[in-house]
């Protein structure tokens, strides 16, 4: 029997994925490309094989060469990032780091995810600021009027401006580059959750002009589990203090911490997943990324359409890139999320995830390089049954 033709573009012989099932979940797990999980197993071996000559290289040269390659990719200066497990962790050091007391304000929005609110709230609950979740209706129509709904919530007490770049349970991507500009002329702090941002949208950290940044590079650009970074601009970095101090630590008064050492070094682990970086923007390059997301987009633009059309609802925001890229939140008309989600994937074998988001009931899709339109068309046929 000849094998069916992949359409063109389906780059799914290239993941690990069970193809007996649609994954339309690369926003809360991606999926890693087989070149860089082999990538990934070898240095695992190659750490067995040597262990202590392996993570004293590792500690130095490639580490290092990690940092320079993806700091090259993500437009910044190599002394800017950190490595970091994931933007949970890195953005726990930057709030745990802040100065901040009672009378202060943390600005942040609706649209956030959980683990970012609970290390905000956390802090809060220990040292009598406030952390504000400051409402953004939807539909959003157009960056200027985000921006001004949002600064609605600045006051005298506003120390900090914490939001997604791509938020989790709307999908939407957020004029970063305005809100951090307009908090830099009023001398608030701004501390970015980019934990769907690399490779996802195109993205220059000088340019957006975040104080701090943290993104993900195990959704969208196919890194291993853990694999993130923590970028912070070369003004602010004297106000990050480790979580866990090592050897790297600096108590001089004369001396200003050093923000790799602070942050990266955290003792004996396992740094395979960073080492991989270099592999994993090489498989982006040679797999032309733009067009791949430019495709990837096509088909999430047809999917929002399709569900809103289902649904009788209207999107989120307006049909443009700028809003989205490669996931979108699109409305469902039943609040019983819970019970779509969990029959597409016993009854059709599709894994998305469903929620209820501010009495909106949302289906999330997302669609990756290893996605095609028959996965689409499929989803939408399971929808329009259990609807």
């Amino acid at each position: 029997m000849t094998a069916t033709p992949k359409p063109a573009g389906d780059l799914s012989d290239l993941y690990l994925l069970d193809p007996e099932y649609t994954f339309l979940n690369n926003g809360s797990f991606g999926a890693v490309p087989i070149p860089v999980f082999d990538r990934y197993m070898q240095l695992q071996r190659e750490l067995e094989t040597h262990p202590a000559k392996f993570l004293k290289q590792a500690r130095e040269e490639d580490l290092t060469r990690s940092r320079v390659a993806l700091a090259e990719f993500l437009g910044t200066a190599p002394e800017n990032l950190a490595l970091v497990t994931n933007v949970t962790a890195g953005l726990n050091v930057i709030a745990r780091s802040m100065k901040l007391k009672t009378g202060d304000e943390v600005l942040s929005t609706d649209h956030e995810y959980g683990s970012i609110n609970g290390a905000w709230n956390f802090v809060a609950h220990r040292r009598g600021f406030r952390y504000i979740n400051y409402p953004l209706p939807v539909p959003f129509r157009t960056p200027e009027e985000v921006v001004d709904a949002f600064w609605q919530g600045v006051t005298p007490r506003t120390r900090v401006i914490a939001f997604s770049h791509i938020t989790s349970p709307t999908a939407l991507t957020f004029p970063a580059r305005l809100i951090c500009k307009r908090a830099r002329e009023a001398g608030i702090l701004t501390v970015v959750d980019g934990a769907h941002a690399p490779a996802h949208i195109p993205l220059d950290l000088d340019d957006v002009g975040a104080d701090f940044y943290s993104g993900n590079l195990h959704k969208w650009a196919g890194g291993p589990k853990g694999t993130a970074f923590l970028y912070a601009r070369p003004e602010v970095q004297d106000l990050v203090e480790p979580l866990v101090a090592g050897g790297k630590w600096r108590r001089e008064v004369d001396e200003p911490p050093l923000f790799i050492g602070n942050v990266q070094n955290l003792g004996t682990r396992d740094p395979s997943r960073f080492l991989v970086i270099p592999t994993m923007l090489e498989f982006l390059r040679e797999y032309d990324w733009p067009a791949v997301r430019a495709r990837c987009h096509e088909l999430v633009r047809q999917a929002l359409h399709r569900i809103c059309e289902l649904s009788g609802k209207e999107p989120l925001h307006p049909d443009d890139e700028q809003w989205y890229s490669q996931m979108a939140a699109c409305p469902l008309p039943t609040r019983d999320t819970n019970g779509i989600r969990d029959r597409l994937f016993e009854e059709y074998k599709i894994e998305t995830t469903a929620y209820v988001w501010n009495d909106h009931p949302i289906i999330r899709v997302s669609i990756q390089a290893y996605n095609n339109q028959a996965e689409v068309d499929r989803l939408i046929d399971a929808l329009k049954a259990l609807i």
